[in-house]
This record gives C-alpha cells, structure tokens and sequence, in this order.
C-alpha cells in the first residue's frame, strides 16, 4: 500500500476485501488457487489480520472457500454448479422483474434502452468482455428496479461469480462467446425490455426466467460437449 495517511482497521479491512475480491473477479487470482496469509499479506503490504477478515467475508459471499486443514483457495465451479446458479438467477431475477415492471422508473427505462443499443453493437468475439459487461448492468438495473432488499442482496451476491469468474473457470466460454448466443441475447433483452415499458409483471417475470434459462441451456450444453 502507498498511502501517506495510515487508514484505520477498518478502512483497512474493506481495502484488502475490496483487492482480494477484485484479484478474483478480474482473473488475477485463479479458480481452485490455495491463497497464503503471507504471500498476500507481503504483497498487499499489510499485516495478515486483515487478510484473515477479508478471507471471511469473502466465504460468506461465496468467491473463496475454507478447507479443513488446508487452507483457503478461490472457489472453483463446476459444471452443476453453473447450472445451479443459473437456476436461482431465473427465478429471483424473475420476481425481481415482476416488482420492477410496477415501480421502474423512466430514467431507468432510458437507461435499458442506451445498454440494448449498445450491447447491438457489440456482438463480435473482440468486444466479449465489454459486451458482458453491459448485461450485467442491465440486469442489474432490472433487478435494482424491484426496490425489493433482499432480493437485490441476493443477486447482488450471485452476480459477484458473473461475468469474469464463472466464465473463466471454463476454457470454453472464458474468451469466445457461444455461438449465436449473443444475438438471442439481444432479441431477449429486447422482449423484457417491451415488457417494461409497458409495466407488464406477468411478462417481465416470465421473459427474465425464460431468458436466463435459455442461456443456462446453451452455456451447459457447451460446458457438458457432445453426448
């Protein structure tokens, strides 16, 4: 750390968290990789007391994993898994749709609309990082829109495995996205999006869930290749 002031612990605590957890979701720190106290400790330059505490809240979020006497290491997915939390996004993120369709704001629809426009533009596999990136906030801005807490905090937390960690734990999908996958995910967007607007529960939930299972089909399917 360089910093000219020292940061009280518990500035110290979410600054560590906030590296680890960002060393994980950006690739830096791989799936399956045992994390040493020491090493990070030296290399964030702390003490390992924080370190301990940010492997803490990072279980609770689900990015690392205790092992009995072994240690610490980055969760790894596996292809059931993937499944799974695909699973409880559909149908979280559909109840979430159906509230937001009642209470989603215009500014928040203009906001959709400028993340569909954009996301069309961006369907070649050079733009896969950027283009994901734009689904996950629009997603989000769905399921935000739902001022339902705890099932933002819920996904919040699913979506702390998309896009990079999920994605990276299989070689399939870390760098190419799935073939023709991208243009049905315009279309889809592009159907909750209508459903929206026209503040339609029954739709918005039904679409959302159709959508996301729809994806979790295609990305297991590939996961899984040929019977």
């Amino acid at each position: 750390m360089n910093e000219t002031q020292p940061l009280s612990h518990k500035q110290l605590r979410r600054w560590v968290a906030d590296r680890l957890r960002a060393d994980i979701l950006e690739g830096r720190l791989k799936p399956g990789e045992w994390l040493r106290q020491e090493r990070l400790a030296q290399e964030y330059g702390v003490s390992q007391m924080p370190i301990r505490e940010a492997f803490k809240e990072l279980a609770a979020e689900g990015l690392v994993e205790h092992v009995p006497y072994r240690g610490v290491r980055v969760v790894e997915f596996a292809v059931d898994d993937v499944a799974d939390l695909y699973a409880q996004r559909g149908f979280l993120e559909g109840m979430a749709a159906r509230a937001a369709a009642a209470l989603i704001t215009r500014e928040e629809l203009d906001e959709l609309r400028s993340l569909l426009s954009q996301m069309a533009q961006r369907l070649g596999p050079q733009d896969l990082t950027e283009y994901r990136e734009l689904n996950r906030r629009f997603h989000q801005i769905v399921y935000q829109a739902s001022h339902r807490a705890y099932l933002i905090r819920t996904l919040d937390q699913l979506w702390n495995a998309f896009p990079n960690m999920l994605w990276g734990n299989f070689a399939q999908t870390a760098v190419e996205p799935l073939p023709d996958r991208n243009l049905n995910d315009v279309e889809e967007h592009q159907a909750i999006l209508t459903a929206l607007e026209n503040h339609n529960p029954d739709a918005a939930e039904r679409l959302v869930r159709q959508h996301i299972e729809s994806a979790a089909r295609q990305l297991v399917a590939a996961l899984r290749g040929p019977a």
